[in-house]
């Protein structure tokens, strides 16, 4: 008998360091991949602080992202005309007053705004009155770095994201390994307590075997011996059942608060909209700015849906024979709005403020609505019940950062509890006046 349970013993742990060897190792699968640092051919790295030119450069390619990419591309045409070489046709003293207000320069005859606003089908470009001259010259040094140094810096992007994706495909390849190691383990878990429930029962039957054999038991033993377990009287014990009776109770009770809590929540919802309007293409692929749809989301209390006439400054020119488009030209025609669904819908009860969150709280719109840039239809990616409101208030620290408004509360709140940070909470971004009044 010692033979037996010996051999079967060494077998369980033999196989279970069998299977399981491998996924002890997975620390070493996973360990984070070298940064590559390979640049390309004929190029110097970057210099760390980079020179004033750089950061005007930088400046400005996140001012044409945000300004003018729904509109221009440098070396392509797209609602307007494409912008390389515009500091070889015009010099910087036209260009400034030309962007800061189009119409009145082709107003005041100028034969060149006047041709090229013939040329591009009598589209007006918009006004930006906010650019200021250094913006607007920081937008043009960035239209030229895409010019001359367009070779360079392809190259360099090129290896550079290809270390990027290396160190992305590793990473990966790494992440799944070490899942991939972590079901092995729990299946061999399961293997091994199956076993072992086997092997218990292999000797328990061998010793019955044993006993059964034995002729100097008496009748207490033989009875104990032969006793089976009874189903029945376990079926009929009030103790079960009513251990039975609570638990079912309790999770009716569970459920049925779940779905009184779930009333009124909207989170998932997805309608059908009158257009099959993309985000994916128009915030992702082709980078518009969220605010030149939405154009009160920075200074309003509201998130404005976009009228026809915004949708019109690009789709006069592009995609004019889509039968989706053609939808806005017969609401145009018929002078009737586009009856769009709304998807998320806050309580009259509570007040909220888009420009408050957007510009003082610099909240980003994935934040609140998930990412929007990848959803071809748009549904509502938050809760955005008081909880997860509240939540947010609590955890999220102010920006208090060179505004004099909140020196003196920042002092109070240091002075009563300094290791916490001064978040929206801290501000009395809880209190119930705050959102109900």
């Amino acid at each position: 008998m010692n033979s037996f349970i010996f051999r079967t013993t060494t077998w369980v742990l033999g196989l279970f360091l069998a299977l399981a060897g491998p996924a002890l190792a997975q620390s070493d699968a996973t360990a984070p991949p070298k940064q590559s640092t390979a640049t390309a051919p004929g190029t110097a790295p970057a210099a760390a602080g980079g020179g004033g030119d750089q950061a005007g450069i930088a400046a400005g390619d996140a001012l044409f992202k945000a300004n003018c990419t729904q509109c221009h591309a440098v070396n392509e045409k797209v609602v307007g005309p494409a912008l390389g070489g515009i500091s070889k046709r015009r010099s910087i003293s036209w260009i400034i007053p030309w962007i800061h207000n189009s119409a009145k320069v082709i107003a005041s005859g100028d034969d060149y705004a006047v041709k090229l606003y013939n040329d591009n089908g009598k589209q007006q470009m918009p006004a930006f009155p906010q650019l200021s001259d250094t913006d607007i010259k920081n937008i043009v040094a960035w239209i030229g770095s895409q010019e001359g140094g367009a070779t360079a810096a392809t190259a360099g992007a090129t290896v550079q994201n290809a270390g990027a994706a290396d160190g992305q495909a590793a990473s990966g390849d790494a992440g799944a390994a070490a899942g991939g190691y972590t079901d092995i383990l729990l299946i061999v878990l399961v293997v091994v307590l199956i076993v072992l429930v086997v092997t218990l029962a292999i000797i328990a039957n061998l010793m019955k075997d044993v006993l059964q054999g034995r002729k100097d038991l008496d009748g207490r033993d033989v009875e104990t011996l032969n006793q089976r377990f009874d189903w029945s009287g376990l079926y009929r014990s009030p103790v079960l059942r009513g251990i039975v009776g609570v638990v079912f109770a309790l999770v009716l009770l569970y459920e049925g608060v779940q779905s009184v809590m779930a009333v009124g929540l909207t989170q998932g919802y997805q309608p059908t909209q009158p257009i099959a309007f993309s985000h994916k293409i128009h915030a992702g692929e082709n980078n518009i700015n969220c605010a030149y749809c939405h154009t009160s989301v920075y200074k309003g209390k509201s998130a404005n849906i976009p009228s026809a006439n915004i949708c019109m400054n690009c789709h006069s020119q592009i995609k004019t024979e889509s039968p989706e488009i053609k939808k806005i030209y017969r609401a145009i025609e018929r002078k009737q709005p586009i009856q769009w669904v709304r998807v998320h819908n806050l309580p009259d009860l509570a007040y909220f403020n888009h420009s408050q969150h957007t510009v003082v709280g610099n909240i980003q719109c994935q934040t609140c609505h998930g990412p929007i840039q990848n959803m071809e239809v748009v549904y509502q990616y938050s809760a955005l019940t008081m909880g997860w409101c509240i939540n947010c208030h609590r955890e999220t620290p102010l920006n208090t950062k060179g505004n004099a408004y909140y020196d003196a509360l920042v002092k109070l709140h240091d002075k009563s509890n300094s290791a916490v940070p001064f978040t929206v909470s801290s501000n009395g971004g809880t209190e119930c006046a705050k959102c109900h009044y």
